[in-house]
This record gives structure tokens, C-alpha cells and sequence, in this order.
């Protein structure tokens, strides 16, 4: 359940605090008032959107903020899943743009806004003004029955995806088998020179790293030579060094401890570091043995290690890389050597590749099948609630090449009066039923998801009437289990509400504000009285407006 909206500088507003409750919320004002800010609010705090258009240009930053109740275990585990942490069951999404950049946050840690969105379809269902032109294309269709098979389709799927990925694979790999003779023997000739090339290097992994030292150590030989030769010019007993002075402070300090005892363990130390130094020169002496410069070795290796930078360049970042080139070289020679085995083998395992595709589409087909039935029957019932007094509701099935999502290609029909026919829902539906229609998938996809919230945007497009008290009574039943937020301008919805808020647009020191405040009962009827009543309210239309209320009390009862 979403408990809290929070805005600051996004458009109209400079800050505002919207307090939602369990129930139907209803949300109206003027044209313009600043109905859409909200709901645009929402979407960019949970990633759907971006702050261009909603941000305050002269503020310093912009934020939408949202706090979720979550007490449903699905959800919690769903959470789990994608390592949330929770805080007093609650969740808080926050999205904030500073000096151009936005920065999402669940529960204070920063978070990337592709998580935010996947937490956004856990949490909350939100049915936009225009989301219902969605099914004017027949590709939605599917993914609208594969939500509402839910997860007993989603191992089988898993399944035929991955199927599909081995048998596209194949079928690629077979089709670059289609070579003339003369192309294949020129790439035969190219592979063959490229396969020698890199084994007459006779290549060691690690060889070029081993050179590397070497190639630096004998360059910089001369430089390293009066390194070592100072040191030890500087340490030796021979001029004067750390030896000689150190072996005689170590003879002084020995005269000295015969005449104290507490001398005795310094005089040790001292003899530790005369042997180290005498150690220190024994290695200096083998070292200085090893360095002599050699211009023969010197080019063996500039030349090996030029060699090697060149395969490097040219097939690899690295040996291991060279040699994995070279083996994969060596398996496509093989291929086209024995061309005709190949494509044979190819042949026979696209084929048996293909019928183990097909037959987890069949499966995946059948699950389908199943949920169709079961989901034209929901979608059926819901539409007679919202006034398709006659309405038929099916799911056809034809059968198409196999792909990623199985071979189902499916559309929606419908006939909406007595004699029509079944048709494609895109042909014969107006935008006012296509958004009724919506609302029965949101409605049974809302049943089988246990979605905690549900946003309606003006679900009100295009109706009025008694198909418009249809519909407000068939979100007053949604609320009963779920809760609902919907922005309306139809007194028939807005006197369904649960918790009615009131949008309007003042002007402040010269400037437009919007404001947002929540309606006590008789603010309610006086607003479902400027609804109905326009530019006059007569107390005739407040009347009306409160039988309407008092009606709508009534219904929600039963």
C-alpha cells in the first residue's frame, strides 16, 4: 500500500505531502490544476519517467518520494529476492535531481533506477491515460495472457528460450556453410596461413612477461651497473664504508662489554648486522656477476619480443588469447576440410534441436490454452460489470514459425452486441471501450498478482453515464481488496471515494501554485457539486451532489 507522496519543486508545486489511506482514493480538480503532476511525480520517483518536464528550472533540486507499506508475503519475498532490505515493513523510494543529475534511493542506499523499477512492478500497478492503446497492438496481447499464466509458465518458457537461442545458433552457423568451392578455398588458405604463422612462434604462456624483465634489465644495464657499484662502494670495508665502520664500532663496543654486562646484548646486535652486511656483500659480488651486458642476447630478445607484440596485436590482447585464437582457427579448417560431414552433422542436429523446440512450444502453447479459457472467462464476467451488457470475450490461437516466446500468435476478440460476430478487439473497439477493457485486464491481472496499489489516469476517458456509475462501482469493489489512487473528472467515480483530495491552482506572490488538500464529507459534495454543476452552483446541483454521495455510501455497502 502506498502511504505517502511527497514532492518538492516539480512544476507547480513547491512541496507537498499527500497522506494516502486503504480504500479508494480520489483525486479531482480543474483543468489544469495540476492533476497530471502527481501522477507524473510517482512515475519519475519509480523510474518510469524523467524529471525533464516535472523539475523546476529556477530550484536548486527537485524530488518525489514515496513510502510503501508492505505486508503481503509475496511481495516481502519478492523483495528478498532482489535484496531490499525492509524497515519496519516499510519501503521508501526517493528520486532526486541535483545540478542535472538524478540519484535513486530505496531505504536510503542508492540504488540503480532499473532496480527501482523492478520494485515498482512489485509494489504498484499503474493504468496511465493512454496505457489502453496498448491493445490496438496485437504483439501486447501475449504478454498481457503470459502475466496472467504467471509462474506456471515461466520454467517452460525459460525452457523454449534457451532452445531457441541453440537452434537460431545452428541455423546461422549452417547457413555460413553456404560457400562456393572458390571461397572456401580461399578461406582454407587464409586459415591454414594464419594457424602457421602463430605456431612457427612456438608460443609459451607467460613467455612475453619473462621477456619483458629481461628486455628492461638489459637496457637499463648500464644504469643499473652504477646503482650497484655505488652501493657498494658505499657499504664495502674496502673505501671506507658502512662495513669497515661498522666493524669497528662492533670491535670498540666488544672492548667495552667486558668491563658491563648490560653491553652484552647490544654488542650481539651490532654483530647481526656486520653479518648482514657481510651477507649483503656476497650477494651484491653474485649479482654483479650476472649482468654482463651481452648485444647478441639483447637482440634475441628484442626480436622475440617484437615477434611476440605482433601476434599479440594482431590475434590477441595476450598469449592465452593468441592460442585460444589459434584453436578456434584450427576447429573452422577442420570444418572445411571435411565440409560435406560438416554440414551433415550441422543438418541432422538442427533438426533434432528444432524438434526439441517444438515440442517445448507445445507445451508452452497448452499452458496457454489453458489460461486463455480461464482468462476470457474473468474478462468476460468483469465487462458485463462495467456495462457491455452483451459483451463476448475469447482469445484466438494460430500457429506460427517457432521463436524466443514459443509459435503462439494470439489476438483478442470481442462482440459487444447481440448477432456481431467475434471480431480483433483493434478493429471494432472506441478508445472509451478499449479503456474499459483495460481496466477488466488490470482488475483480473490485479487478482492473480496480488498488486498492493492500483493508479487509475483518467480511466474516464470517453464514458459517461450509466456505463460511467458502472465503472466507479466496479473500482469501488477493487478497493475493497487493494488499494486504489485514480484521478477523475466524472462525479460518478469522485463520489465513490473512500479518501476524496481536492488539486487546485492558486496564484501566490504572482505565481501559479498548485496545492493539494484532503476534502472532509461536506467539502466532498461541494466538490462533487462544482463537478457537476460547471461555472454555477445552484442548491439544486448541491443536492444532487449529496444524493449522489449518499448513493454511492449505499452501494459500497452491498
Amino acid at each position: 500500500m502506498l502511504l505517502n507522496i511527497h514532492v518538492k519543486n516539480m512544476a507547480l508545486i513547491d512541496e507537498a505531502d499527500i497522506d494516502l489511506t486503504e480504500g479508494l482514493n480520489i483525486l479531482t480538480g480543474e483543468t489544469g490544476a495540476g492533476k497530471s503532476i502527481i501522477i507524473g511525480s510517482v512515475n519519475v520517483a519509480l523510474g518510469l519517467a524523467g524529471f525533464k518536464g516535472f523539475a523546476r528550472e529556477d530550484a536548486a533540486f527537485a524530488l518525489a518520494e514515496l513510502v510503501f507499506s508492505v505486508d503481503n508475503e509475496r511481495q516481502r519475498k519478492a523483495l528478498e529476492r532482489l535484496d531490499i532490505p525492509m524497515e519496519d515493513d516499510q519501503i521508501i523510494i526517493s528520486r532526486r535531481l541535483i545540478n542535472g543529475r538524478s540519484v535513486s534511493k530505496v531505504n536510503g542506499e542508492t540504488v540503480p533506477v532499473s532496480l527501482v523499477r523492478q520494485v515498482s512492478e512489485i509494489l504498484i500497478d499503474i493504468h496511465g491515460q493512454h496505457e489502453h492503446q496498448a491493445l490496438l497492438h496485437q504483439k501486447n496481447h501475449l504478454a498481457i495472457l503470459d502475466a496472467f499464466a504467471g509462474e506456471e509458465l515461466l520454467e517452460p518458457i525459460n525452457t523454449v528460450r534457451n532452445l531457441y537461442r541453440e537452434y537460431d545458433s545452428l541455423e546461422k552457423k549452417l547457413k555460413a556453410t553456404d560457400l562456393s568451392e572458390m571461397a572456401r578455398a580461399k578461406e582454407m588458405d587464409f586459415l591454414a596461413f594464419e594457424v602457421g604463422e602463430i605456431e612457427e612462434a612456438a608460443l609459451k604462456t607467460g613467455e612475453d612477461e619473462e621477456l619483458e624483465q629481461a628486455y628492461r634489465r638489459q637496457v637499463n644495464s648500464q644504469k643499473i651497473m652504477e646503482g650497484v657499484t655505488e652501493a657498494e662502494n658505499l657499504t664495502s670495508s674496502d673505501f671506507g664504508g658502512a662495513a669497515e665502520l661498522v666493524s669497528r664500532a662492533y670491535r670498540s663496543l666488544s672492548s667495552a662489554s667486558a668491563y658491563d654486562e648490560k653491553l652484552e646484548m647490544i654488542t650481539s646486535e651490532l654483530a647481526d648486522i656486520d653479518n648482514l652486511l657481510n651477507d649483503f656483500h656476497r650477494e651484491l659480488a653474485d649479482y654483479q656477476e650476472s649482468i654482463s651486458f651481452d648485444a647478441e642476447s639483447f637482440n634475441r630478445t628484442e626480436e622475440r619480443l617484437n615477434l611476440l607484440n605482433h601476434l599479440k596485436a594482431k590475434y590477441g590482447g595476450s598469449i592465452e588469447k593468441v592460442l585460444s585464437y589459434k584453436k578456434e582457427k584450427e576447429e573452422r579448417l577442420e570444418e572445411l576440410e571435411h565440409y560435406e560431414a560438416y554440414r551433415l552433422r550441422l543438418k541432422k542436429e538442427l533438426e533434432t534441436k528444432r524438434a526439441e523446440l517444438l515440442s517445448a512450444c507445445a507445451k508452452v502453447s497448452a499452458i496457454r490454452k489453458k489460461a486463455a479459457e480461464l482468462l476470457s472467462g474473468k474478462i468476460t464476467a468483469v465487462l458485463k460489470d462495467l456495462n457491455f451488457l452483451d459483451v463476448k470475450f475469447a482469445i484466438d490461437f494460430q500457429e506460427s514459425a517457432p521463436g524466443p516466446e514459443g509459435f503462439d500468435t494470439i489476438c483478442f476478440l470481442i462482440s459487444m452486441n447481440p448477432g456481431q460476430p467475434l471480431m480483433p478487439l483493434q478493429k471494432v473497439a472506441s478508445g472509451g471501450e478499449l479503456s474499459r477493457v483495460m481496466l477488466a485486464i488490470k482488475t483480473v491481472l490485479a487478482d492473480k498478482d496480488a498488486v498492493g496499489t492500483m493508479i487509475f489516469d483518467e480511466i474516464d476517458v470517453g464514458i459517461s453515464g450509466r456505463t460511467a456509475q458502472k465503472v466507479s462501482e466496479k473500482m469501488a469493489v477493487i478497493a475493497r481488496s487493494r488499494q486504489v489512487i485514480c484521478i477523475t473528472h466524472l462525479a460518478q467515480i469522485a463520489s465513490m471515494a473512500d479518501t476524496h483530495f481536492c488539486i487546485e491552482k492558486k496564484i501566490v506572490d504572482q505565481e501559479a501554485k498548485t496545492f493539494i488538500r484532503r476534502l472532509s464529507d461536506e467539502e466532498s459534495i461541494e466538490e462533487l457539486a462544482r463537478i457537476l454543476g460547471g461555472a454555477e452552483i445552484t442548491a439544486t446541483v448541491r443536492q444532487s451532489a449529496r444524493e449522489m454521495k449518499e448513493l454511492a455510501v449505499c452501494t459500497k455497502k452491498y
